[in-house]
C-alpha cells in the first residue's frame, strides 16, 4: 500500500474539512512546476505531498493549514527557509500574509472551492487548482448550454481559464465520489465594479427568463419599482432574449447600465 494512504488511514481524515489527500506524487510534480522561481500561495496543504514539491522549486511558499494535527505534522518535517507554514482559517488570514505571492497552486477542499474563486478574484494572482470535476464544467460552460451559469460568467469574466487534466477519483485518498480537475487561471486586467457584479449574480439567478423578466424579479433587490424596472428592462434591446443565451460580455454590459441607472457603485 501506499505509504502516504497509510499514514492518512492513521489519521483519520477529517471529512468536515474536505479532507481528501492528493497520494498521486506525479500529479504533485507536475503541478509545482507551475511554482518555479515564483512566490506561492497553497490552500490545505494537508501532509505536505504538493508542498514539498513547491518548496523545492519556488521562491516563496505560504501554506495555510486549518487542522492543527496536520500543522503539527508538517512544522516538524517540512524544514523549508522558503515555506511560512501557518495554522488557521485561509480565508480570515490579514491581506499582509499574502503580500508579494503571485500564483496559488493547490488541491483545494471541494466546499471551499466557490470561497477561493472569489479569494483570487480579489487578489487577482495566476492560480493552478485541482477543483471538483463538475465545478470546473460550470466553470467553464458556454453560453446555451445546461451548466452555464453565475460562476461560468463571472469566471469568463475576470480570467482566462484554462482546463489542463482530468483528474480521476483513485489518485485521492480517502477516495472521494467525484473526480476531478486541474484549472489554470490567469487573471484579466479589466476589473468589474462589486455594484455590476452584485447585478451580474441577481440576473443571473434567474437565468431561465428573458432578461426583462429577470431584471423585473430582482427590482426588489435592485431597490426600484416594478414600473421603474419594467421601464430599465425595455430599454435593452436584448430585453426578451433569454438569460442563459446571452454572453458574459453582453451580461456585464447589461448589469454595468443597470448598476448606473439606479446609482449603484
Amino acid at each position: 500500500m501506499n505509504p502516504t494512504i497509510e499514514r492518512i488511514k492513521s489519521l483519520r481524515a477529517n471529512r468536515k474539512l474536505g479532507q481528501n489527500f492528493m497520494v498521486n506524487e506525479a500529479i504533485a510534480d507536475s503541478e509545482a512546476e507551475y511554482a518555479s522561481d515564483r512566490s506561492v500561495v497553497e490552500l490545505g496543504p494537508g501532509l505536505g505531498i504538493l508542498t514539498a514539491r513547491l518548496c523545492a522549486r519556488a521562491k516563496r511558499v505560504v501554506a495555510v493549514e486549518r487542522d492543527e494535527r496536520l500543522y503539527n505534522i508538517l512544522s516538524e518535517e517540512l524544514k523549508s527557509d522558503n515555506l511560512t507554514l501557518i495554522n488557521g482559517d485561509f480565508f480570515k488570514q490579514p491581506d499582509s500574509v499574502f503580500e508579494g505571492c503571485d500564483i496559488m497552486v493547490s488541491n483545494i477542499p471541494y466546499n471551499l472551492s466557490s470561497k477561493t474563486i472569489s479569494w483570487l478574484a480579489k487578489f487577482r494572482i495566476e492560480a493552478l487548482l485541482c477543483v471538483q470535476e463538475e465545478f470546473a464544467e460550470h466553470m467553464l460552460a458556454k453560453p446555451d448550454t445546461k451548466k452555464y451559469s453565475k460562476l461560468s460568467v463571472t469566471t469568463s469574466l475576470m480570467f482566462n481559464a484554462y482546463q489542463m487534466m482530468r483528474v480521476p477519483r483513485n489518485n485521492f485518498y480517502p477516495v472521494p465520489n467525484v473526480d476531478s480537475m486541474l484549472i489554470y487561471l490567469k487573471p484579466k486586467k479589466e476589473k468589474i465594479s462589486p455594484g455590476t457584479m452584485r447585478i451580474i449574480s441577481l440576473i443571473m439567478e434567474h437565468k431561465k427568463k428573458s432578461l426583462k423578466n429577470a431584471i423585473m424579479d430582482s427590482q426588489g433587490q435592485l431597490g426600484i419599482t416594478k414600473e421603474e424596472a419594467a421601464s430599465i428592462a425595455g430599454g435593452f434591446s436584448l430585453s426578451q432574449e433569454k438569460v442563459f443565451k446571452l454572453s458574459p460580455e453582453q451580461i456585464a454590459g447589461i448589469a454595468k447600465e443597470l448598476s448606473l441607472s439606479i446609482g449603484s457603485p
